[in-house]
């Protein structure tokens, strides 16, 4: 799993550093995501995989290997499949 998070799309709305606190955080000044960690350890990637589908500005998103957005699971960008 990989994923990648735009900073400028985020709205700081925090759902997903209250998902998935091991992979994301918000910065103190602006309130926008934080990717503490774009491959996260398999105990952690369900929570970060919540977190993708309910960011509301959809500014999460998963990557595959090659580098096009979605991902070898079936999960689409900015949500799941």
């Amino acid at each position: 799993m990989e994923l990648e998070a735009d900073r400028e799309r985020c709205i700081g709305a925090g759902m997903c550093a209250l998902t998935a606190p091991e992979v994301f955080d918000q910065d103190l000044e602006d309130g926008r995501v934080v990717l503490l960690d774009p491959s996260p350890p398999t105990r952690h990637q369900a929570g970060a995989r919540r977190a993708v589908d309910v960011c509301p500005s959809g500014a999460i998103t998963l990557v595959s290997r090659d580098g096009s957005p979605g991902d070898p699971s079936g999960a689409t960008p900015g949500g799941i499949a």
